[in-house]
């Protein structure tokens, strides 16, 4: 005997209140739902109902029963529901935690929402780390260490941090040869939003020593700051090199001790454990093919070389 069918006649006897409304809900008659449940019962070795000529009642084995069936229909029930929704296709309301992150992010953002129009996208922007489980997020781009047990996690690429300047900026004082020489430059430093402290630069084995003896013209938790002030000659930053890509290229910005500062920042997809939804895999699976692009490192003409 099916058991599936035998606890789905089970549980529509038990709503039905008896044999031959079940059998009416299910399209059977009532002798063949009577059979299936004497089955049932000589299977699992005890009675079911108590019956009379009048009414059927559960016994105390079938109470105890029927709670375990109820969960057993329902996560059928879910789990048919997923795969429906998996053959109409990603849809539904997808909420993602995200950086503070430059236009070319956003603009693959905007592709997404192009490519999946039935999936309404939720950003939210910041650059502290969201508590997924907590806040509702069903997905996250986080950058940096992934400590949090309870996520599953996919590396979608990394970027570098460069240091750039402004040509007038350079042109009232000596460009640094070294990165000793930072020591006597004006710089725009970012903070962690959710401590308070500085984020150090990339420069070399003692980057922390050296990161704590510049000079500070600006500190802010957003990057697009830094580089508004960074491009009106305010001083020297320390940003991804998507965000100043574009301005590099123009000649707006110069960067500076490239080999001196290497580093490499990792970004992953972040998502809660479990089944992952279409919608939240479809975002996934799309940031991993075109976000890549946009961190890949560029070599550039207009840079400062060390001396």
């Amino acid at each position: 005997m099916d058991k599936i069918a035998g606890i789905s006649v089970f549980v529509q006897v038990v709503d039905s209140g008896s044999y031959v409304a079940a059998g009416r809900a299910l399209g059977q008659t009532a002798s063949s739902v009577g059979k299936t449940i004497v089955r049932l019962e000589e299977r699992l070795g005890v009675r079911l109902f108590h019956r009379n000529t009048r009414s059927i009642s559960l016994t105390t084995e079938g109470a105890r029963f029927l709670e375990r069936c109820r969960a057993i229909m329902n996560e059928i029930a879910a789990a048919e529901a997923d795969l429906a929704a998996a053959r109409e296709g990603p849809h539904g309301r997808l909420r993602v935690s995200v950086p503070m992150v430059s236009d070319a992010w956003n603009a693959v953002f905007v592709e997404f929402m192009a490519r999946f129009p039935e999936i309404e996208l939720e950003l939210s922007y910041s650059n502290r780390n969201v508590d997924l489980i907590e806040e509702g997020f069903e997905a996250a781009l986080r950058i940096g260490n992934l400590e949090d047990s309870r996520l599953r996690s996919r590396k979608i690429g990394s970027f570098r941090l460069v240091l750039v300047a402004s040509p007038s900026y350079l042109s009232r004082r000596p460009p640094p040869g070294c990165l000793g020489d930072l020591e006597h430059h004006l710089c725009l430093r970012t903070q962690n939003s959710s401590t308070g402290k500085l984020y150090p630069w990339p420069l070399g084995q003692d980057f922390v020593r050296r990161s704590e003896r510049l000079v500070k013209r600006l500190v802010a938790d957003h990057n697009a700051m830094l580089l508004a002030a960074c491009l009106q000659g305010q001083g020297i930053a320390c940003m991804p090199e998507f965000w100043a890509r574009r301005h590099i290229n123009s000649g707006e910005l110069v960067m500076m001790l490239e080999a001196e500062t290497d580093n490499r920042r990792i970004v992953s997809a972040l998502w809660p454990m479990g089944p992952s939804s279409p919608k939240t895999s479809a975002f996934v699976d799309f940031i991993a093919d075109k976000l890549p692009a946009i961190m890949q490192p560029s070599n550039y003409a207009t840079t400062i070389p060390a001396s």
